[in-house]
């Protein structure tokens, strides 16, 4: 369950038609004869550029195989993606007369014919921007839907340069990254601060953990104490990406500076690329830092904990989650299964509250050691599925700050005829005892952020506390 962009704006429309439709809309059972999206293949054909009939392919598969497309007004979709189209024209300077909203009734089909003839008198005069349109328009209907699950994947580039452990961007990570940046930038807090830097320009620059960023390309990265788009340009994105001029604050000097950062690719460090990480703490502590729920995870995890209990008594375990952007459910499952068996780790339901329970396996071995999870908001999806169900099961104690509340539910790929992916949950996920943790998170036992004082001096406040936790004061050797 990759963590996946997502624009909220449409999201109040979204659940106001899923309270005032509780019957499918009329049209929907011409609807559901319509051609299915399959999954997708592999390896995957050459994307090719995407029309009028991919937007109604699209538009298709999510009320037939979306959660909620059963009760979803179509107009939800359509609004959105008409007006991403007109913005877009006037945008590029090349405003259409014809371009008006098509009126819409609420039936499915009527509905996709009146859009689907508004969309091609508006684009027919402009051919040259006919390409970016349908981009623009798919993306507005995605986003329309408010989920963090759903993403279209398209326009996907490879640096001919790039070689596996090269990383991309300026070298930097902030403590507002993630999921903060592209679903809930309400949750960032000020100020903003590097708290890592990995290489690339970032580290050519003479950029420091415990940088305090004051403006990105000029702009406040909060305004009010809400974060603003313009966090978004520290983590850019190949090809499109430009240097990023940066105002900085160094607080033991006082000294305030500025630098250009040029993105590009750059070595990561051995430590960054390794999915699983693992030290022994002193009075028997296992440290093992899980980056993503990936293939073999728990096993991995699993592994390098019985190593550090070879010919020695393990007191308990620190897992750190922090930065764990989520994947497999599956994978969330087994390595909660060697804390606690006989129990129910998560539900992924229906809209219509047909729910689906998410057992542990208990095949797998207990552990039977105390443990602590280190969470921040950057624990995302399978993540968060983890650390709900230690939080409810009370399997262990939460360190650190609420994770990202980026989990409405497994994303399923379904590809489009331009050979590009649409992804999104057909089934929404709760917690063990049935809450909503998607957008609210899951909050720890123990709130225990990142200062930039203590990125600066090297501090890790929430694994000392962790480690009083488990009644040690120690230090990793």
């Amino acid at each position: 369950m990759r963590a996946a962009r997502c624009a909220a704006a449409g999201l109040a429309l979204v659940l106001a038609a899923a309270c005032t439709a509780p019957t499918p809309p009329r049209g929907q059972a011409s609807t559901s004869a319509a051609p299915v999206c399959p999954p997708p293949q592999s390896p995957p054909g050459a994307e090719t550029p995407a029309t009028i009939d991919v937007i109604e392919q699209a538009y298709r598969c999510i009320l037939g195989e979306y959660y909620s497309g059963s009760v979803l007004d179509p107009r939800v979709l359509l609004t959105a993606g008409f007006v991403a189209l007109t913005q877009e024209l006037n945008r590029e300077g090349h405003d259409v007369p014809e371009a008006t909203m098509p009126a819409l009734t609420g039936d499915r089909d009527t509905d996709w014919t009146a859009f689907e003839t508004a969309y091609r008198r508006t684009t027919d005069p402009v051919p040259d921007l006919r390409d970016k349109l349908a981009v623009v328009t798919l993306e507005a209907i995605v986003a329309a839907l408010g989920d963090d699950h759903a993403v279209w994947t398209h326009g996907v580039e490879r640096h001919p340069d790039r070689y596996e452990g090269d990383g991309y961007g300026l070298g930097l990570q902030a403590n507002v990254n993630g999921p903060q940046v592209t679903v809930n930038p309400g949750t960032a807090v000020p100020p903003l601060f590097v708290t890592t830097v990995a290489g690339g320009a970032a580290r050519a620059a003479g950029l420091r953990p415990g940088d305090v960023i004051e403006s990105i390309n000029g702009s406040a990265p909060f305004i009010g104490g809400r974060a603003t788009p313009a966090i978004a340009a520290l983590y850019p994105r190949y090809p499109e990406a430009a240097p990023v001029r940066l105002r900085l604050l160094r607080q033991s000097t006082g000294r305030r500076w500025s630098a250009t950062l040029e993105p590009g690719l750059y070595e990561q460090d051995l430590a960054t690329l390794q999915t699983v990480q693992s030290k022994l703490l002193k009075d028997g502590v296992a440290y093992v830092r899980l980056r993503g729920f990936s293939t073999d995870a728990a096993n991995r995890v699993l592994r390098a904990i019985s190593r550090q209990r070879d010919g020695r008594t393990l007191t308990g375990v620190v897992l750190d989650l922090r930065g764990n952007g989520g994947g497999s459910p599956t994978e969330a499952v087994r390595l909660l299964s060697a804390f606690a068996h006989g129990k129910t780790t998560a539900y992924l339901c229906t809209v219509d509250d047909t729910c689906q329970a998410l057992p542990t396996d208990d095949t797998v071995e207990l552990l039977g050691l105390p443990l602590v999870v280190l969470t921040d908001r950057g624990c995302a999806s399978a993540c968060e599925h983890f650390s709900s169900a230690v939080k409810d099961l009370r399997l262990g104690q939460l360190v650190g700050t609420r994770t990202a509340g980026v989990i409405s539910g497994p994303g399923q790929p379904h590809l489009l005829r331009d050979n590009t992916v649409l992804s999104f949950p057909s089934r929404h996920h709760l917690g063990p005892g049935r809450e909503t943790i998607d957008r609210v998170g899951v909050p720890p036992d123990h709130h225990v952020p990142q200062t930039p004082e203590d990125a600066a001096g090297g501090r890790d406040p929430a694994l000392t506390k962790a480690l009083t936790l488990l009644g040690s004061e120690g230090t990793p050797r």
